[in-house]
């Protein structure tokens, strides 16, 4: 809501426009909340189209219903939610057909808003990009419209398999790359894809970049007991590799689970698997043999510091062909609990450039590689030679990211309008 006195004012009224938010804890929704709260902190009358609270397990749980239009207040902003088609199977074409749900359901409530509002910006979030052709004729009321790209959903598809076929990639990344240059301006979080995004017709000084941002005050080395420890029944001499995040396609955890399996003989090696997500079921039924692999549920915002503790290697393991396609929002927290981090790169990819001297990198898909890295460290004691962790995780630290995303959103000259034809 606006500051004590400030009128409310088309210039200051802000539309977010994406099918991912808080209360969801991790992904996209986490960011996207904390962009909402920050802005109306600022004075910014804040109004958020969503959908409801469903990532990362697809699921949809009480008091929120997935086919069922919910309106609600939280920190002063006002949230309508619209139906979304889930299952607990979101593999192929349904990961295409819950987000046209959600754009179709939305479509009505954001043409009301934009038309009765008069939002001065349209802040639009992909995933998913199906909502573009709704925000973007908001355009037409005198509106600028941002896109905040968080993940090249239409590579990413093709990339992991969701989608096939030649013929249809192409349809579908020519409607992409019409949608994303009706942009004012677009916020991407790597330098990689930006690159994608200009390859795709964006001109280049449409585009900023600010990365998904840590709160390093919360987030930070802590020495001695570790609840998740006991709970586990670890010892303090058992060597802890985590993964704590989406457990997904695009995560590519087999590579993980395998590492874990070859390293089977060494009672002392334990991996934990902290998250939710379409492939955690499956996961868990393939390596259930397994008496090193624990799987724990999605932990709450007040154990978050301590379970990154938990680990004596964090690790961070990318599907290939997505390696570029996403930068993992979870990166800061590893970096920032200042735990030693392996992450599978190739060279050339972002994560492998900005990593280099900082983390242990291994190729991707390459579970002997990780073995080797994980059985190394055990036995020297968890600690490479290697760069600070901690002052990596500087460039991630979230209130300079947040005043920076900010400032991309109504810069001088924003004014100016773009074509919609």
């Amino acid at each position: 809501m606006p500051k004590t006195g400030e009128s409310s004012t088309p210039s200051n009224k802000i539309l977010i426009y994406g099918m991912n938010y808080a209360p969801e804890m991790i992904g996209v929704g986490r960011f996207t909340g904390e962009i909402a709260s920050f802005l109306a902190g600022l004075g910014y009358q804040v109004g958020v189209i969503t959908a409801p609270p469903h990532y990362p397990g697809w699921l949809v749980e009480p008091p929120f219903h997935a086919l069922l239009y919910a309106s609600e207040e939280r920190e002063g902003i006002e949230i309508v939610r619209c139906p979304l088609a889930v299952r607990s199977e979101m593999r192929g074409i349904w990961r295409l057909i819950a987000p046209l749900t959600f754009a179709f359901s939305s479509a009505p409530v954001a043409l009301w808003w934009i038309a009765t509002r008069r939002p001065r910006l349209i802040l639009c979030i992909e995933p998913t990009l199906a909502i573009a052709p709704v925000a973007l004729l908001a355009r037409l009321t005198g509106a600028r419209t941002v896109l905040h790209v968080q993940d090249l959903e239409v590579d990413a598809a093709f990339a992991v398999g969701h989608l096939k076929g030649g013929s249809l990639m192409r349809m579908i990344t020519a409607v992409e790359s019409w949608l994303l240059r009706r942009f004012c301006g677009v916020i991407t979080i790597s330098d990689q894809m930006r690159k994608r995004l200009i390859a795709k017709g964006v001109e280049p000084s449409r585009i900023n970049i600010v990365r998904n941002w840590v709160d390093l005050s919360k987030i930070k080395p802590i020495e001695g007991d570790n609840s998740f420890r006991r709970e586990l029944g670890l010892s303090d001499d058992d060597f802890i590799v985590l993964y704590a995040g989406t457990i997904g396609a695009k995560q590519a955890l087999g590579v993980v689970l395998e590492a874990a399996r070859s390293l089977a003989n060494r009672p002392n090696v334990h991996f934990v698997i902290a998250g939710d997500g379409p492939e955690k079921q499956r996961l868990m039924q393939d390596y259930d043999g397994l008496a090193s692999v624990h799987f724990l549920p999605l932990q709450p915002e007040e154990r978050l510091c301590e379970l990154l503790n938990l680990a004596n290697l964090h690790v961070l393991p990318q599907s290939s062909g997505a390696a570029d396609l996403v930068l993992p929002s979870k990166l800061g927290g590893m970096l920032a609990s200042g735990k030693p981090v392996l992450v599978t790169a190739d060279a050339g990819t972002e994560l492998f450039d900005v990593l280099t001297g900082t983390a242990i990198l291994t190729p991707a898909g390459d579970s002997a590689a990780m073995a080797k890295e994980i059985a190394r460290l055990q036995e020297t004691g968890g600690h490479p030679a290697l760069g600070n962790s901690r002052s990596l995780a500087a460039i991630f630290e979230r209130e300079a990211c947040l005043k920076q995303f900010q400032s991309y959103l109504d810069p001088p000259g924003s004014l100016e309008h773009f074509p919609i034809a």
